[in-house]
This record gives structure tokens, sequence and C-alpha cells, in this order.
């Protein structure tokens, strides 16, 4: 008899473990079925872990025609709303899904879902990172130039954190070398409405403007103009507070508050390729008619495995440098890397 029961139960056990398991129940439009675990939908892309595939499956959100699951997931909506709980979709109407939670249920269209992610305790399950590399030689001169590009970020229920670091260095035969460094810190606190706060650090060491250190911090607000799961643009306005040491010590080091306007577009509605765009312009209110502008694009195409290709393009321009500095300097990059995603 305790062994029927010790058996019973056993069996009581795997079934519990392999439902929690295997939880979702996703239909597509063709009418396809998936069953596995829903782990994140963004940038349009519904991402989902099955047992019987080694690899997650990454099906478009759009795709998808019917959803049923009990987990908890953090949602954002495209009128900036952010939504704690359940996902599933209306049997009787198209293209709705009620979201649910212990305080109220929201019916809403699949568009207006711009991003979820399964809610977790552990720290790390909120930690998203990408690594690249790349390396370029030329015989002539024997040029040759290294760059390794890094980024780190953490998503809460209200917060978001973020962490790069790149450097690129540059040695030929009979120039002296050259090292660019630039490394940030940023978090957002997101409000009501597709509104947030915003707060960061972005440091610079640049010999070709003679910048041994830059440090600039800076806060204000931002909002999400366009937010959907195609794109967002966004734009944020504030202070920045501006430290400048350099490598001629003979040149005093500069401060000065700014001002700051950022606009910052992200495209991923072109099947594996990303298109990101950020420029921020710094107008002193310190130091008369000095105006600075920062520019990134980087291009991203998802290859299997988690491996990337990227391509980058990063701009500075300062209308009043130290003496024998450059007004403007850029990096145009290629690397190779792997993300978590």
């Amino acid at each position: 008899m305790k062994q029927k029961v010790l058996c019973f139960f056993v069996v009581f056990l795997l079934a519990v473990l392999q439902t929690k398991a295997q939880n979702d129940t996703i239909v597509l439009k063709n009418n396809n079925t998936l069953v596995g675990t829903m782990k994140e939908m963004n940038n349009g892309v519904l991402t989902i872990e099955t047992d019987y595939s080694k690899d997650d499956f990454r099906i478009k959100w759009l795709h998808v025609k019917q959803v049923k699951s009990m987990q908890l997931f953090l949602i954002n909506l495209s009128n900036g709303r952010r939504f704690n709980g359940s996902i599933k979709m209306s049997e009787e109407q198209a293209d709705t899904v009620l979201l649910v939670n212990e305080e109220e249920s929201l019916e809403v269209k699949v568009e207006e879902i711009v991003y979820f992610k399964e809610v977790e305790s552990d720290f790390i399950s909120r930690v998203d990172a990408e690594v690249s590399v790349g390396f370029n030689f030329t015989k002539v001169n024997n040029l040759a130039q290294l760059a390794i590009n890094s980024k780190i970020s953490y998503t809460g229920s209200k917060w978001f954190f973020t962490g790069g670091y790149n450097r690129v260095s540059s040695s030929q035969d009979n120039v002296e070398s050259t090292i660019r460094t630039d490394a940030n810190l940023g978090s957002r606190y997101f409000l009501k409405h597709d509104w947030f706060a915003l707060a960061s650090a972005n440091f610079l060491s640049n010999d070709e403007q003679k910048l041994k250190l830059r440090t600039a911090v800076q806060g204000g607000i931002g909002k999400y103009i366009i937010h959907s799961n195609k794109m967002y643009l966004a734009s944020g306005a504030g202070l920045a507070w501006n430290n400048e040491r350099y490598t001629d010590p003979d040149i005093n080091n500069r401060n000065s508050l700014e001002a700051f306007l950022a606009v910052e577009a992200n495209l991923f509605d072109f099947e594996d390729f990303d298109l990101y765009t950020n420029v921020t312009g710094y107008p002193s209110l310190t130091e008369k008619n000095r105006f600075r502008t920062d520019l990134n694009i980087t291009g991203k195409y998802d290859l299997p495995f988690n491996l990337f290709i990227k391509i980058g393009l990063t701009y500075n321009y300062d209308n009043k440098p130290v003496e024998g500095a450059s007004t403007n300097d850029y990096v145009f990059q290629t690397t190779f890397g792997w993300d978590t995603d």
C-alpha cells in the first residue's frame, strides 16, 4: 500500500513539475500550436522555451492568435501603462488580450502590448548583457585596431538600469598609439503616460580631443513619443554637470553647467536587424557660446546561438575645444559578439 501511495505521489509530483515547466499555450494565426514557457516579448518578437527544442523559439508577436498562460509578467502598453499580471487572449474577439491580476482585469488589443517579461524574484533572470569584439589589421604601416563593446541592463517593475563600456585602441608604425574609451551608467524611473525620470553618468577618455577624462552627470525627465512593438521614439531634457581633465598638464581643468536635450529612436521590425540612434546636444549655461554634441548610431544583426554582428558610428563634437585639440572625433567599427537574449 505504501509503495502504491509513494508511486502515486511521485507521478503526481512529476506531473506538477511538468505542468509548471510548460504552462503556456500559444496558437499562431496559421493554427500551429506551441506548448512551452513564454520568457519575453521584446522588440516585437516573442521568445518561447520548450522541452522538445534545444533552442528557444522566436516568433513575431503579431503572428500570435491566442495565448493561455498563468504566469505573472511585467507588461508595458503603448499608452505608457505598466501592468503586472497574467496574459490570456480572448477566444471570442480576435486580436484581443485580457490582462489579469488580483486587483483588476484589463482588455487590450495585441498591438497595444509593446513589451512583457516573466516576473521572477531572482536578480539574474532580469539581467540582459552583451559583449562584442572587433579587430582590423592593415599591412601598410602595420595599422592595427582593436574594438571592445559591452552592455548590461536590468529591468524591474518600476526601474530600468543600464551600463556600458567601449574601448577602441589603434597602433601604427611611426605614429603614436591612440586610445578612445567611453563608459556610461544610467537609470530610468517609469511614470504614468510614458513619462520617465532619468539620471546618468557618462565618461569619455579621448586622445584626439586631449581628454584624459570627461565626466558628465545629468538628470532630467523624458517621454516616449512613439512606443509600439515595431519601434520607439523618446526624448529627454534636463541639466548636466561637466568636468574635464586633459592629457596636457599645462591645460587647466574645466567645469561647466550645461542643459541637455536628447532624442533616441530604436527600430526593430526588420526581421533580425535592429537600428538604434541617439543624439544629445549640450548647450553650456556657464561657458558663453559653447555647444557639444554626442551622436551614436548602431545596427545589429542577430545570428543563431545568440550571436550577432554589430556596426556602429560614434561622433563627438565640441565647438570650443582646448588649444591643439580637434573640434570633433568619430569612430566607425564592426564587431562580432554574443548576448544573453
